[in-house]
């Protein structure tokens, strides 16, 4: 993956900085367990996840350097009562990056999933540290199947990727830029 592509987003912070990982247990616990360290619009991108995060504590299957697994960092100067439907918003961003790149419509599953051809190919886990009413920090963590052709057994019929669907290798780079860029929209 190429990082530099991604850092030079159309983003005023989200992405000017990011940790690159080959391997990691997951972006969102890295994140999280480092966060006194980590810069506000700061990424965490892994190549492969061997316990990716998905919701409810279940585990997210990455593949290897063929799909997005990514954690942005924020600590927005907001109150989590302005938050209030974030995975939502973080959702119909991916929705319009990836209508604006390619033309292919994913349909949100709210709260935080997105399918294509009624398989799951998006997932978002949003975590929010606040005191009091104030946020302290924002952790918005997305898997995306983007060139993935092989699944385990346990989710093979309820997951799909881009490249399974449509039989041609998607530019992983280009789609981060394109959701980063329209998620600072939503944040800022």
């Amino acid at each position: 993956m190429d990082i530099e592509k991604i850092k030079n987003s159309n983003t005023e912070y989200i992405g000017k900085e990011i940790k690159y990982f080959k391997t990691i247990e997951s972006t969102h616990k890295y994140a999280k367990d480092n966060i006194e360290n980590i810069n506000h619009g700061n990424i965490i991108i892994s190549e492969e996840q061997t316990g990716g995060i998905g919701t409810k504590g279940r585990k997210w299957h990455t593949g290897k350097e063929r799909n997005i697994a990514m954690t942005i960092v924020l600590k927005p100067n907001r109150k989590v009562i302005e938050l209030k439907s974030l995975t939502v918003d973080i959702a119909k961003e991916i929705q319009k990056a990836i209508i604006d790149l390619y033309n292919i419509k994913l349909k949100i599953k709210e709260p935080n999933d997105l399918l294509l051809n009624n398989k799951k190919i998006c997932g978002i886990l949003t975590e929010v540290h606040s005191v009091g009413e104030e946020i302290n920090y924002l952790l918005l963590s997305i898997g995306f199947d983007v060139n993935e052709t092989e699944f385990p057994e346990d989710i093979e019929k309820i997951v799909t990727s881009l490249k399974r669907e449509y039989n041609i290798d998607f530019k992983r780079e280009e789609i981060i830029k394109k959701i980063i860029e329209n998620i600072e929209k939503v944040i800022i």
